[in-house]
């Protein structure tokens, strides 16, 4: 399999997905959205991204605008997944039971 062909591979059936409608989804495992649900919410707003220059190798940069038009969002994306799979884990105290 070659660069492109892993870019493009997939095991997502999207016919069926794209052929999806409001009424052929299962939502049986999903909560009602009553009242309670509403109660608990919180409006939040994004915040606004910062703005940052940053030098890229000429060749990622290419590879990046080469998957499609938006490829800043595509550099963002890629900087977030590397930076959540880095993250370190909340070490807690361990409680005794009594």
């Amino acid at each position: 399999m070659n660069e492109t062909d892993m870019n493009n591979y997939s095991e997502t059936n999207w016919g069926k997905v794209d052929a999806l409608t409001d009424e052929t989804i299962d939502r049986s495992e999903l909560p009602p959205l009553d009242d309670s649900f509403f109660k608990r919410a919180a409006w939040r707003m994004p915040e606004k991204p910062a703005v940052v220059t940053v030098p890229v190798d000429p060749d990622l940069l290419a590879w990046f605008q080469a998957q499609g038009s938006e490829s800043e969002e595509r550099i963002i994306a890629a900087l977030r997944i590397y930076a959540e799979a880095h993250k370190k884990p909340v070490v807690r105290p361990e409680t005794t039971a009594v």
